[in-house]
């Protein structure tokens, strides 16, 4: 082959290459903007029940503080800022299945037959994991954090919590329990995929338990109790996924 074929064919090959990024580019956009499009209609929907939506999230303190208690906006813009933050997370929330919807459509091509049945059985299993994660936290878990602060406060202190402080605190509570909830679907992924033994999992349980209350350390409340109670949680999520793992068959993969 002469020097001038050799040249046509990589120059040939590069823009196949060039076309084919073009393309995943393109559809990439075009999720993308579907994914904005959807966020905007279901923002510019909840606008109108922002302050219903905001009394709702509120509705575990009001009913853990004195009767004398009450919260309070410590900046003149909160009453209107704090429930549009509030609906922009809750949008957020609710789009989650319909965003990684679009992330299937756009690597569908790209995986094989295997992957796309484990990919609908993960993601739809990991926003079920958040969803739980976020409803035990407003049920259960909340009412029980709050009324435990509440009831160690000093009796000469009237606790009375800026809306927006509040608000950031139960995004980041119930983010948080979202991504703990995924720890039974991460063992179960890594067992799966083979990156790690199920017995090299098994015969490090002790430090592991140890890991789950570290780990508690940073993503709980600053006391002992809720440290406990969310050591205690990770552990047993992380049993519940050892538990599923047995039951999973490595893959085979075919287009």
């Amino acid at each position: 082959m002469s020097e001038l074929d050799m040249s046509e064919s990589t120059s040939s090959s590069a823009q196949q290459k060039l076309g084919q990024f073009g393309l995943y580019f393109a559809e990439l956009r075009r999720n993308l903007i579907h994914v904005l499009i959807a966020f905007a209609v279901i923002f510019i929907a909840l606008v109108p029940f922002a302050n219903t939506i905001y009394n709702l999230i509120a509705t575990p303190l009001q009913a853990k503080l004195p009767a004398n208690a009450h919260m309070i906006a410590t900046d003149i813009t909160s009453t209107f800022v704090a429930p549009i933050k509030l609906v922009f997370f809750v949008t957020l929330m609710l789009l989650f299945p319909f965003i990684f919807y679009k992330i299937y459509v756009f690597l569908k091509n790209a995986l094989y037959v295997k992957e796309k049945k484990i990919f609908f059985f993960f993601f739809p299993t990991s926003i079920f994991l958040f969803y739980l994660g976020i409803a035990l936290g407003y049920f259960i878990i909340l009412p029980a954090v709050l009324g435990f602060f509440m009831g160690i406060s000093p009796e000469s202190v009237t606790p009375m919590t800026d809306i927006q402080q509040y608000l950031l605190f139960c995004i980041k509570f119930f983010f948080i329990l979202g991504l703990i909830f995924q720890v039974p679907l991460l063992i179960m992924v890594m067992i799966y995929f083979g990156l790690v033994k199920i017995e090299t999992v098994k015969k490090n349980r002790p430090y592991i338990f140890i890991f789950c209350f570290f780990i508690a350390m940073f993503v709980t409340p600053p006391d002992i109790l809720s440290m406990a109670i969310g050591g205690m949680m990770i552990y047993l999520l992380f049993e519940l996924g050892l538990f599923f793992a047995h039951f999973l068959k490595q893959p085979t993969y075919e287009k």
